[in-house]
């Protein structure tokens, strides 16, 4: 599912007419980089793209003042049938992207285990940062949003809180982690962890 599809092919059918720099402003003004894929940059892009395929058409051009001349573009009837099957998937499907943090925590550096919760102190302050300033920015933009965009923007939230926690119970277990990791870098060559069961006699 193309989130910067369904954005352009969306606010085409919902505002009309629009061109690209009206999209971005647009854009912006949702701050949809901090709650969605979309990079603002790559508007401009997928308007061409979206165009190549019939799915929105040039309806005119606009030109204020000095300012180079715009393009302006319409959603087409097969546009919207697209937009249908995009908002269907976007509602359906469930994202769980694997975090990089996951695998780089099962391959730590025995050298450096001392650092770990350095490391991971930052990234919760890190996080708790981001949470911060989702909230401020939620709060500024609540008068200017529709309720379904509230909603939109406390996922990101909720999320956030859910993330902090998860990283909290791991600060809390670091001298366990610490402990494990030690007790199996002193293991014999090819011997299994202690932990490990062979997948033979599940």
């Amino acid at each position: 599912m193309s989130s910067i599809r369904l954005f352009i092919l969306g606010s085409l059918a919902q505002r009309g007419e629009m061109h690209g720099h009206q999209l971005k402003l647009l854009a912006e003004q949702e701050h949809v980089h901090m709650w969605t894929d979309i990079s603002v940059g790559g508007l401009y892009g997928a308007l061409k793209r979206l165009h190549a395929e019939g799915l929105i058409a040039d309806v005119r051009t606009e030109q204020a003042g000095n300012f180079p001349a715009r393009q302006v573009y319409a959603i087409t009837d097969l546009g919207r049938g697209a937009l249908t099957t995009l908002r269907r998937e976007g509602l359906s499907e469930f994202t769980l992207r694997p975090d990089p943090f996951d695998l780089a925590l099962t391959r730590l550096d025995p050298d450096r285990l001392d650092s770990l919760p350095e490391v991971i102190n930052a990234r919760v302050a890190m996080l708790r940062e981001l949470l911060e300033t989702t909230v401020t920015s939620t709060r500024r933009a609540r008068p200017y949003l529709s309720l379904a965009e509230v909603f939109a923007l406390e996922h990101r939230e909720q999320r956030l809180l859910a993330e902090i926690d998860w990283h909290e119970n791991l600060r809390e277990a670091l001298p366990d982690i610490v402990a494990d990791e030690t007790a199996r870098t002193h293991l014999p060559p090819h011997q299994p962890p202690p932990h490990s069961k062979d997948c033979s006699q599940q």
